[in-house]
């Protein structure tokens, strides 16, 4: 099954067995190109070499710094991978943890690691947004 088949695949076959395992393929993908990626930064920080002007070295920092914090977010990615897999597994991928109702393949093909569908997301980050408001 290709991404195509997927999006013109019948509603009856949602989250279907071939489904399934095409998401979960995307997944294993995922996590894998994710932590070579992790790796290469790592290395690449590893790599960088010692430098004696002032301002390369700052330089040197800013970008060791934004290289931290692309790592950390994929490294944040895991467990979401993980946890989509393990939805799979028990049956309960594609669905939105909060209302039951379908996610869709749309969606999951740009976000294979979505919990909620698009109504459920919006609300909630609606609900952050004013919680985070009020808060100030």
């Amino acid at each position: 099954m290709d991404e195509k088949a997927l999006l013109m695949a019948a509603e009856s076959e949602y989250m279907d067995a071939q489904q399934l395992a095409f998401f979960d393929r995307r997944l294993q993908q995922l996590r894998t190109e994710t932590l070579d990626e992790i790796t290469a930064i790592k290395n690449q920080m590893l790599c960088n070499s010692q430098v004696s002007d002032v301002l390369d070295r700052a330089q040197q920092e800013e970008e060791s710094q934004i290289a931290l914090r692309i790592a950390d977010r994929k490294r944040q990615l895991i467990p979401k991978i993980d946890a989509a897999r393990q939805r799979i597994r028990n049956g309960e991928y594609g669905y939105c943890l909060q209302t039951g109702e379908p996610i869709g393949n749309a969606r999951l093909l740009i976000r294979p690691t979505a919990e909620y569908c698009t109504d459920a997301k919006t609300i909630n980050e609606l609900r952050e947004g004013l919680y985070e408001h009020k808060s100030r």
